[in-house]
């Protein structure tokens, strides 16, 4: 048996609020037509992988993404809180338009770096939730198993860019994730030259698109991401 391990980290699929750039944060906003395609495109393209595990946030955008995955690979969805995007406070439901129309004071500091949005959540606190969350289900994983973490992308952005070692600022080097696109993690203890076994990317922004047609096995999505500069709303 190999002793590579792979996590997929899917973002959810597309939302009315996302199309139109609304910010929705810890808002229980669900998938549109489009994002419950995409949702079932993405499942079909990582069950082939053969995941053991699925987790989840518990909002419903990402909720409905991992049910799509759960009936593709008959695995149930774990669901916590930890997964969730980061909470946007006053801006939850505006777009960035409306929010600096509505109030001018604190968009004007925000897009200067210096305060934050008044009640949404800080780097700090995103990352005291989810890396932690993120560690146990890399933790919870064998050799030759693969697993799926079903979130959102400016938490997850920030979390990976952790646990990747990259920091803060190698944060923006990663690009923004598309909807119903993953990240693909790999774990091998006879990593490339002998260096040492840690998790590594593998791949960014992948989509269905990308997906190999035949030798499935634990990470063998990894072909072909993506970059894009488009700031999406959270």
């Amino acid at each position: 048996m190999s002793d590579r391990r792979a996590l997929i980290l899917l973002r959810h699929g597309r939302t009315a609020w996302n199309a139109v750039g609304r910010a929705q944060g810890h808002a229980d906003v669900p998938l549109d037509d489009l994002g419950r395609a995409q949702a079932e495109a993405a499942a079909r393209a990582l069950a082939p992988l053969g995941p053991v595990r699925l987790w989840s946030s518990d909002l419903a955008r990402a909720r409905e993404t991992a049910d799509r995955v759960a009936a593709a690979t008959g695995l149930l969805v774990e669901t916590t809180t930890a997964f969730r995007e980061y909470s946007v406070g006053e801006r939850t439901g505006l777009t960035l338009a409306e929010f600096a129309e509505r109030h001018p004071r604190e968009y004007a500091a925000w897009r200067a770096g210096h305060g934050g949005i008044p009640g949404a959540e800080s780097d700090d606190e995103v990352l005291a939730r989810f890396v932690p969350a993120l560690a146990a289900a890399m933790a919870d994983l064998g050799p030759g198993e693969c697993g799926v973490v079903v979130t959102h992308g400016a938490a997850l952005k920030a979390a990976l860019a952790e646990v990747l070692g990259l920091g803060r600022p190698g944060r923006e080097a990663l690009g923004v994730l598309r909807n119903a696109h993953w990240v693909e993690l790999v774990h091998s203890a006879s990593s490339f030259l002998g260096g040492e076994a840690r998790w590594r990317l593998a791949g960014y922004n992948l989509s269905a698109e990308d997906a190999p047609r035949d030798e499935p096995g634990p990470g063998a999505a990894a072909a072909g991401g993506d970059f894009v500069s488009d700031e999406p709303a959270r």
